[in-house]
């Protein structure tokens, strides 16, 4: 694969696999870090990838095993984000709806946080980045119908911890 190939098939799929790496580590300079490699590394093999059916698949899945290596390690250092803070600011939206917004996320984040890694790949893949289920497939080797069924665990897991944690927290 030459420089011209390699810009066409890599580099627009750099913003995704920054915000997988950023769903994992939870942290933008861990997350730049290993995207930087990522993308280090497929150049070296850049002679191998035309052997890839799809090298979106291949960049998704280093990213993800660089990630959780990253997290077993314990090299990663989680920060807070402002981000959300920021998006909300600029909307317009009044000090209370930023703090609801932001606490919501937060909770959502924490009950995502506790998926099985699986389950919160697949949803972070289908929801966040709109994969489709055939691209979940190249990337995770499951079959559509495995995808389906963990997607939609996931999403149920999450729902009903979600209305757990409000309606407690609400009092009922």
């Amino acid at each position: 694969m030459d420089l011209q190939a390699f810009k066409q098939k890599v580099l627009p799929v750099q913003n995704r696999l920054f915000r997988l790496a950023k769903m994992f580590l939870r942290n933008r300079e861990e997350a730049e870090d290993t995207l930087q490699e990522v993308l280090l590394r497929l150049w070296t093999k850049r002679q191998q990838l035309d052997d890839y059916q799809s090298v979106e698949a291949l960049a998704v899945q280093m990213t993800r095993n660089l990630c959780l290596d990253k997290l077993k390690s314990g090299a990663n250092q989680t920060m807070n984000d402002d981000a959300t803070i920021q998006s909300f600011q600029a909307t317009g939206a009044s000090p209370y709806e930023q703090l609801e917004a932001t606490d919501s996320a937060e909770v959502m984040r924490r009950l995502i946080d506790t998926l099985p890694e699986t389950q919160k790949l697949i949803l972070h893949l289908r929801d966040v980045e709109e994969y489709s289920f055939e691209e979940i497939q190249e990337v995770t080797g499951l079959t559509i119908n495995n995808i389906r069924v963990i997607l939609s665990r996931a999403r149920q897991q999450v729902r009903e911890m979600y209305l757990k944690t409000t309606n407690y927290e609400a009092g009922y």
